[in-house]
C-alpha cells in the first residue's frame, strides 16, 4: 500500500500528533469552547500551507468580519496581509446562510472552491450550520456534500465549531477526524490542552497533550512518552567509561561512569550535589561536549560556584566544550522543557549532560502520575543519543535514613545511584557520599566523606570506626 498524502500543517506538535500532517482530501472538524485557539490554528495552518504554495478558501458562517478577524491575526508573526486575496482568499457566507439555507451555501463554496482552485478549505461557523438544519439528516448532507465536492478537487476541509460535539453526533459520524482544543485549571494555573478524538484510517499519537498560544501562533508539545514509546535509537553496543571529574569517584567505580548510563544524585539542600556536578561538566571536551541544564543557578551564579571549586566554566564555554541552558520553574509545561533539553543536546552534540534538578520536572507536572513514563522516555532517549547523565534530586530530610525518591519503580529508570547525606560525627557534620548502585557493573560499596574545598571536590574513605552512620548521627564504636 501506497501511504497517505498528507496535507503538512506547518504546526510542529501538530504535525507529530497526526504522524505527518492532515490527509490529503480528508474532513476534519476542529472543536472547542470559545477562545480555545480553533481560529489561530485554523488561520496558522492557512498561512502555513499558502508558503508552501498551496492555495487556501476560508469560509466563515459567522457575522464576524473578516477585517475584526485581521486585526486580531495581525498580533501573531505567522500572519501575511500580502498574501490575502491572492493565495489566500476569504469569502462570508453568513448572509447566504441565514437567507437562502444549507444548500446554497454548498454550491457557493462549491464554487468557490473550483474558481480558486483551492488545495484547502477552512468553514468556520459549523454551529450556524447546524441550527439552521431541520433535521440531523441535514446536518450530514451538508457535510458530506461540502466534502464530497472538496475531495473530488483534492481539496482537504476543516469545519471549526464552538460547540463540544460527542462521538455519536451527525458531525463526527460524518468527517475523517476531528481535533479537540480545550483548557484546564490546575490551582492556579490554566493549561491549554489538544486531543485527536478521532483519525479515520490514520494512525496518530493518541491522548491529551499540552499546549499554548505565543505571538508565533499555537504551540503543541506532545508527551514526550507518546513521542517516544520507543527510543529513536539503540545507541552505542559497546561498554566504555566516562571520566566523572573526580579521580577518586572513577576509581571505585571501576574507571568512570558507564558511557551513555543515568545517575542519580540524591541528597538534602546544601549537601554539595551541585557541586558534584560542576566537576562532572568540568572533564568535558570539545570532542564530547557537555550540557548543563539547570533551573536554580541562573548561568553567572554557576560560573562562580565553578570557579570557587577550580573549573573555569567560562573559558570552557568559549571553547566550545560547555554548554549551559537555564530556565526559571515559576511557569512551563513539562514536555516543551523536555522536547528543549533533547534539542540542546542534538544542536550541541552533547555526551554529557547534568539535570540540576529533576524536582523542578516534578513541579512543572500538570499530572504527576505520568512521571514514571516522562522520567523513561527522557532518559530512553539521552541513551540513544550516547549520552551520559548526571541528575540531582533534593531530599527533604536534612538527616534521617529515609529516602524519597523522585518517582516510583525509580531502578527501572536510572542505571546508577549515589546517595548524599550530612552525618554528625563527634560534634562535627560531615558529608557522606555512598554509591548505592551501578548496573552491570562492580564497585566500592564504602562509606565516603566528602570534602568540598577550593581545590574542588574530594572523596576519603571514612566513618570505619563508626556505626549508624546512615542515619545522619553517627555512632563512634567502643574503643576505636
Amino acid at each position: 500500500m501506497e501511504p497517505l498524502e498528507r496535507l503538512v500543517t506547518g504546526i510542529p506538535g501538530l504535525d507529530a500528533l497526526l504522524k505527518g500532517g492532515l490527509v490529503v482530501g480528508a474532513s476534519y472538524i476542529v472543536q472547542g469552547r470559545p477562545g480555545s485557539g480553533k481560529t489561530i490554528l485554523a488561520n496558522q495552518l492557512a498561512f502555513n500551507h499558502v508558503a508552501q504554495g498551496g492555495r487556501v478558501l476560508v469560509a466563515t458562517l459567522l457575522s464576524e468580519s473578516h477585517e475584526r478577524l485581521f486585526q486580531y491575526l495581525s498580533t501573531l508573526s505567522f500572519f501575511d496581509p500580502t498574501k490575502i486575496g491572492g493565495q489566500l482568499q476569504f469569502v462570508s457566507a453568513f448572509d447566504t446562510l441565514e437567507q437562502e439555507g444549507l444548500d446554497e451555501v454548498v454550491k457557493l463554496l462549491r464554487g468557490e472552491i473550483s474558481r480558486h482552485q483551492a488545495s484547502l478549505l477552512i468553514v468556520d461557523g459549523l454551529l450556524n450550520a447546524r441550527s439552521r438544519a431541520e433535521t440531523p439528516l441535514d446536518t450530514k448532507k451538508f457535510i458530506a456534500e461540502l466534502h464530497g465536492h472538496a475531495a473530488f478537487a483534492g481539496c482537504t476541509v476543516l469545519f471549526l465549531t464552538s460547540s463540544r460535539l460527542e462521538d455519536g453526533s451527525p458531525e463526527h459520524t460524518m468527517v475523517d477526524g476531528v481535533i479537540e482544543l480545550g483548557e484546564e485549571l490546575y490551582g492556579s494555573r490554566s493549561v491549554r490542552r489538544i486531543q485527536l478524538r478521532k483519525t479515520r484510517g490514520s494512525a496518530a499519537l493518541s491522548g491529551i497533550h499540552e499546549c499554548e498560544i505565543t505571538e508565533d501562533g499555537l504551540q503543541v508539545y506532545p508527551r514526550l512518552e507518546s513521542l517516544y514509546s520507543y527510543p529513536s535509537g539503540l545507541g552505542s553496543g559497546e561498554l566504555s567509561r566516562v571520566p566523572s571529574g573526580i579521580p577518586v569517584l572513577d576509581s571505585l567505580l571501576g574507571g568512570g561512569l558507564p558511557a551513555a548510563s543515568v545517575t542519580l544524585v540524591m541528597g538534602p539542600s546544601g549537601i554539595g550535589k551541585t557541586s558534584l556536578g560542576a566537576s562532572f561538566l568540568g572533564a568535558a571536551t570539545v570532542d564530547a561536549p557537555a550540557l548543563h541544564f539547570g533551573f536554580y543557578e541562573t548561568p553567572q551564579r554557576l560560573r562562580l560556584k565553578a570557579r570557587a571549586l577550580g573549573h573555569d566554566f567560562a573559558a570552557l564555554e568559549r571553547s566550545g566544550a560547555l554548554h549551559i541552558a537555564w530556565q526559571p520553574t515559576t511557569e512551563g509545561l513539562l514536555d516543551d522543557v523536555g522536547m528543549r533539553l533533547l534539542r540542546k543536546v542534538d544542536q550541541h552534540q552533547i555526551k554529557r549532560v547534568l539535570i540540576d534538578s529533576l524536582g523542578a520536572f516534578t513541579r512543572l507536572a500538570t499530572h504527576p502520575g505520568r512521571l514514571n513514563e516522562f522520567f523513561r522516555a527522557l532518559t530512553g532517549e539521552l541513551r540513544a543519543r550516547d549520552v551520559t547523565v548526571l541528575a540531582t534530586w533534593e531530599m527533604r530530610d536534612i538527616f534521617g535514613s529515609e529516602i524519597n525518591a523522585p518517582a516510583p519503580d525509580l531502578s527501572s529508570i536510572v542505571d546508577n545511584l549515589l546517595l548524599m547525606r550530612f552525618v554528625e560525627l563527634e560534634s562535627e557534620l560531615k558529608r557522606l557520599l555512598s554509591i548505592l548502585k551501578v548496573r552491570d557493573s562492580d564497585y566500592d560499596p564504602a562509606l565516603l566523606e566528602l570534602i568540598i574545598s577550593d581545590h574542588g571536590i574530594d572523596l576519603q574513605k571514612a566513618f570505619n570506626q563508626a556505626t549508624a552512620v546512615m542515619s545522619g548521627s553517627a555512632t563512634p564504636v567502643p574503643g576505636s
